[in-house]
Parts: structure tokens; C-alpha cells; sequence
């Protein structure tokens, strides 16, 4: 089977650049030890799709109205701004345009959204899935304030994040509700690991040398359960690795 593609169609001269979405969060780096970065998915989801990157640093401002003038946008180089951002619904919310279409193959559909664990204070991206297997225009992001007062936006920084998902897979998912006394096994290792975990705890705060050279359980990083029952597999992933975007060379008749 062939990797589904995602076909990034620029529609102006200079559009945004579009990267690999990194690992790296400055808060994680900030926590102590860089204990965040411990937690495997949210590594992992940081790096799950492709970033749109800000081409021009500016600072946007949302005065408390529902108009869309109550958005001021200040760009750093007001010469070279093109509109890349603005007002366009009102309440608080800020557009981007990525000046891209997106095209996917059939059954696939484009997850976008703000960068995972990317935390800005005062404004929150919104979620959109989008049928790019089909569509032949672009689409907006945004983002909405939370409350009236001042943004900013760094050059380089992501303003939108694209990921693949299968178009209508999830409607056929049928989820269960059950007890875990139902399944003996998954109990056994349940009670496994939370004991071991309630063990490697109260040593790490009483500062057992081992405890403090481990620092932190790694089963799930590892990719398998305490006693070894349970494995990950072939699918299990510590770190991704995305490819960048390449150009895309012309078919005979220039299609």
C-alpha cells in the first residue's frame, strides 16, 4: 500500500514555509530535569504532522467587541504584511490565510489545528477537519481570544499544524463499556503495575539512589508491561521522524 500523500499547492509567490513538526516545547525544556519530555505522547504529538510557519512577527489585539474592527493587528513590517492575517468573523477571532490548497488522496482528510502542546496565553486555535480529498480551494485557521487584551506572534512560529486522518474510519468505531474485574489478565497486570509504580514512588521521595538514577518508570517508553505480557510491537514509536516537503516535480502536460 502506498503512503497517502498531501499535496501543499502554493497560491502566491512567498508562501509560508511549511516544516516537520519538532519534539521540543520551551515549556517542557523548562520543567525540572526536562521531566515533561518523559511523557512519550506528548513528544510524540508534537511531532505528528507539519507545521505552517508565521512569515512575519506582529501583535494583535482584541478590544473586548464582537466587530471585526475590535481586531488590531500590528505587523512588525507593515510594507511586507500582505494580509496574511486578519478579522474576518469578529468575536475575538483571528484568521490566518496559509496560502495553500491542500489536496490528500480520497479517504483522507486533513486534521488542522494549532501546534500540539504549543501553549499560548490569551487566544486558543480552533480545530478544523477539512475534505481535502476533494477540494479545490483553500481553507482558513483560527484562532480565538479568551480574553480582551494583547498577542504576539513570532516570525517562525507555527500558526497552523497539519495532520492526516482517515476520512469516515472513526464512524465505524463502536465503543465498549466494561469493568476491569471482566478480564482477569488485563486486571493481573493493571494490579502489576500500579504496585510497582506506588514502589518506585515512595523510593524516588525517599531518595533511594536507585530510584533517583532511574527517575521515572519506563514501560511505556520501552513498550512493554511489567511482567512482559504485554508488548507494543512494530508500531511502537518514541520519536517521529516527518519527511520535509519536497517540490513537486510537473507531469508532461504541465497538470
Amino acid at each position: 500500500m502506498s503512503a497517502p500523500r498531501l499535496d501543499c499547492v502554493a497560491l502566491i509567490t512567498e508562501p509560508p514555509r511549511i516544516v516537520p513538526g519538532g519534539a521540543e516545547r520551551a515549556w517542557m525544556g523548562a520543567t525540572e530535569d526536562h521531566f515533561a519530555y518523559r511523557c512519550t505522547p506528548l513528544s510524540i504529538a508534537n511531532a505528528s504532522g507539519w507545521e505552517v510557519l508565521t512569515p512575519q512577527a506582529f501583535t494583535v489585539e482584541w478590544t473586548g467587541g464582537d466587530e471585526t474592527a475590535d481586531l488590531i493587528i500590528t505587523p512588525d513590517d507593515p510594507a511586507t504584511w500582505g494580509e496574511r492575517a486578519g478579522s474576518v468573523f469578529g468575536h475575538g477571532i483571528l484568521t490566518f490565510h496559509p496560502g495553500y490548497v491542500f489536496r490528500t488522496d480520497p479517504g483522507w482528510v486533513v486534521w488542522a489545528r494549532g501546534a500540539p502542546n504549543h501553549v499560548k496565553d490569551g487566544i486558543q486555535a480552533l480545530d478544523g477537519v477539512v475534505e481535502t480529498h476533494w477540494l479545490p480551494f483553500s481553507f482558513t485557521m483560527n484562532w480565538r481570544f479568551t480574553r480582551p487584551g494583547k498577542v504576539r506572534f513570532e516570525a517562525g512560529e507555527p500558526f497552523l499544524f497539519l495532520t492526516l486522518a482517515p476520512a469516515t474510519t472513526i464512524e465505524s468505531v463502536q465503543p465498549t463499556l466494561s469493568r476491569i474485574e471482566d478480564d482477569a489478565p488485563l486486571m493481573n497486570e493493571y494490579a502489576l503495575w500500579h504496585h510497582r509504580r506506588a514502589q518506585f514512588n515512595a523510593a524516588l521521595r525517599a531518595g533511594h539512589p536507585r530510584a533517583k538514577a532511574e527517575k521515572w518508570q519506563k514501560n511505556y517508553l520501552q513498550g512493554v508491561s511489567p511482567s512482559g505480557a504485554y508488548e507494543a510491537g512494530p508500531d511502537h514509536r518514541i520519536r517521529r521522524r516527518l519527511a520535509e516537503p519536497q517540490v513537486k516535480a510537473k507531469s508532461p502536460d504541465g497538470a
